[in-house]
């Protein structure tokens, strides 16, 4: 879908490494971790938005950049930022799934595939996964095997299992502060 302008950026993170970022006028659209080239990343710019303005201006990420820095410190549990990720209407109701996941916990694809009330949908849940535009803030990293094995990431099972790892800390860190 065509888009009359789209902002890019990139900023280098622990544990993610250098990430790249595009931003229309409605919200952030995509973010592309270390593990994918970049030439890839302006490759989807240009065909998926067809953008008539295409510049780099770090502005409209830094609220962005913030909750990734918070994330990633272990205090961030929710990113709350504009979206505008295009997808099939099967797509957004699993992105909408993965975003009703909380923080420290995993689902399974199966579970999703439920969840959108398409009990048989696993395999094309893990697609709709594998095409997340913006990974971590959508958090697929969530959705795990059906044995509770670490399965299916673009990026990586190192990355997907430093973020669960990360979250799962946080997390329990946190139950333990809120039982005294």
């Amino acid at each position: 879908m065509a888009r009359k302008a789209i902002y890019y950026d990139s900023r280098e993170f622990p544990v993610l490494g250098r990430i790249y970022v595009a931003a229309s006028e409605k919200g952030l659209c995509l973010l592309s971790l270390s593990s994918h080239p970049v030439e890839s990343f302006f490759e989807k710019i240009l065909t998926r938005f067809q953008p008539n303005f295409f510049t780099q201006n770090p502005d409209p990420f830094q609220d962005l950049y913030r909750q990734m820095d918070r994330y990633l410190s272990g205090h961030r549990v929710v990113f709350e930022l504009s979206l505008d990720v295009q997808g099939t209407p099967f797509q957004v109701q699993v992105w909408e799934a993965l975003k009703a996941i909380p923080y420290g916990e995993t689902r399974s694809y199966g579970e999703i595939a439920r969840a959108v009330h398409r009990p048989r949908a696993y395999r094309a849940v893990g697609q709709a996964n594998h095409n997340n535009p913006v990974p971590i803030v959508v958090p697929c990293h969530r959705v795990i095997g059906s044995g509770g094995g670490l399965v299916g990431f673009g990026s990586g099972l190192p990355l997907k299992e430093k973020l669960l790892d990360l979250e799962r800390i946080t997390r329990q860190a946190t139950l333990l502060v809120d039982a005294r």
